[in-house]
Order: C-alpha cells, then structure tokens, then sequence
C-alpha cells in the first residue's frame, strides 16, 4: 500500500502551520512536508515533530527573489555563491529537523543567458554541494515544473531533468516526479513512471486542472497509485494539493488508505 506524506505547505490551510503538525497526525500521516521552513524557528519545528511523532521528509531550496519572478538559484549563472548560502540554510534546518530529501530548485533561465549554460552551472552547483548532503544522509532532487505555471523554468520535463541527474553523476541526486507538472508537460505518467524508475527519488501528486484532491480532474490518481506499488517503489508519495474546500471534506479519497478516518 502506498504510504503518504502531508504537504503542510498546501494542506490545512485552515490552521495556522504550527498546529497543522497535530492536524496531519489526527489523519493518520506518518510523515509530512514542508517547503519553505525558513521564516520558522527550527526549534518550535522540532518540538511540533517530537510532540507528533512525524517525519519531516523533504523542504526546498529558497526561491530567491520571489516577487520578482525568480524560482531558485541553482541554475543561476554568477550567483553562485547565493545558490551556496541558500543551500546552507536548507542544510541547516534539514540536519536539525531530520529532513532527508532537499529539493534544489533550479530557477527560471534569466535573460541574456541559455539553457546550456544554466545547465552547466547546476552541474557544477550540484557538484559542490552534493558530498556534503550525502555525508549528512540527504538526497538532493530536481522536480521539472510546467511551463503552464513556471514559464521558462530550466527543465519541464522527466526526460530533461533525468538528463541532467546522468550528467552530473552523483548517486544522491535523484528525480522528484509530480504527477500534476508532468500530466501537463507530458502526460503518459504510468509510462514515464516506469521508464525513469530506477531515477525516482520522491513522487508528488495533485489533481489537473485545479491541483485539488485526486477525486477532482482529469488524471485517474487512484490507478498510479496502484501502479506505483506495483513498480515496487519504497518511498513516500507527498500530497502537494490544495483541499477544494475543507482539508477534512477532501480527504475521502485517502479513507482507503486508512487516512482522515477520524472519530471526532
């Protein structure tokens, strides 16, 4: 049976983030994400994962300047060393908080630059800090990001991102597959599930359109799911939605899963 991760990030809206913990563990998660952590205090984060008992599985790398446009900084040429001191403060909160899986994020390509060149210098970025996130038991991921939402984002598709994972051959860099920004850049997700398998370090899901609960859209989310465990996967699956209404009212499709099953 699949195992699922909360995204605290999209879910329990309804809840201030620190009281999302309790939420996710009253539904029967196990596990969790948060992407953004850095506004934060690791301490008061800690305690709400010791007080739960969940694991925090994965956060990303800072966006930079968000309001600008940017979407990450690994890809970035000449800001190196902002990508490096973003990166140390996402090790930081992920070697505390027990976080094993660091999304590096790797920008939208800048003007006056190519793609090739923004691949090269995640290459190299990816290079430098990889060892050290491996000697903490971290494993780096790219997630492609459709063009639909994240114009002129450095890789929108599973083929483009695996190809720079075997450029830069290191074992703790893996693939984040989500099935919502890859239904819209390329569809075919049980193919392309099967196919990048074996570069699959993390799977996401939300509904297309609307990046709502798996009953809502246009993708049959309860098959992949099926798929994924016949493909033998071992991971966690992140619920990176945004409840339709309520995150209680949305949770029906996980009752099967023994989620949301609440007396209360």
């Amino acid at each position: 049976m699949p195992r699922f991760a909360a995204n605290l990030t999209t879910m329990y809206p309804e809840f201030e983030v620190p009281d999302r913990f309790e939420q996710a563990r009253l539904d029967g998660f196990r596990a969790i994400e948060l992407l953004f952590p850095y506004n934060l205090d690791a301490n008061e984060l800690a305690h709400a994962l010791e007080s739960t008992g969940l694991e925090y599985l994965l956060l990303n790398t800072p966006l930079g300047d968000a309001p600008a446009g940017e979407r990450g900084l690994g890809a970035m040429p000449g800001r190196e060393r902002e990508f490096r001191e973003g990166f140390e403060a996402s090790l930081d909160y992920a070697r505390r908080l027990g976080v094993s899986l660091v999304h590096v994020m790797a920008g939208v390509v800048p003007a006056g630059a190519s793609p090739a060149e923004c691949e090269a210098t995640l290459i190299d970025n990816l290079r430098k800090v990889a060892p050290e996130a491996a000697s903490a038991g971290i494993t780096l991921l790219l997630e492609p990001l459709n063009f639909e939402d994240t114009p002129g984002y450095l890789y929108a598709t599973s083929d483009a991102a695996v190809r720079i994972i075997e450029a830069a051959g290191l074992d703790n860099v893996k693939l984040q597959f989500d099935f919502y920004h890859l239904q819209i850049t390329e569809g075919n997700l049980a193919a392309g599930l099967r196919r990048h398998f074996d570069a699959i370090g993390h799977l996401q899901f939300s509904s297309v359109p609307g990046r709502h609960e798996p009953q809502h859209g246009e993708v049959n989310l309860p098959y992949l799911f099926n798929v994924v465990d016949e493909t033998g996967y071992g991971g966690w699956i992140g619920c990176e939605y945004r409840p339709k209404a309520s995150t209680a009212e949305g949770l029906t499709w996980a009752h099967p899963y023994g989620l949301g099953l609440r007396d209360d």
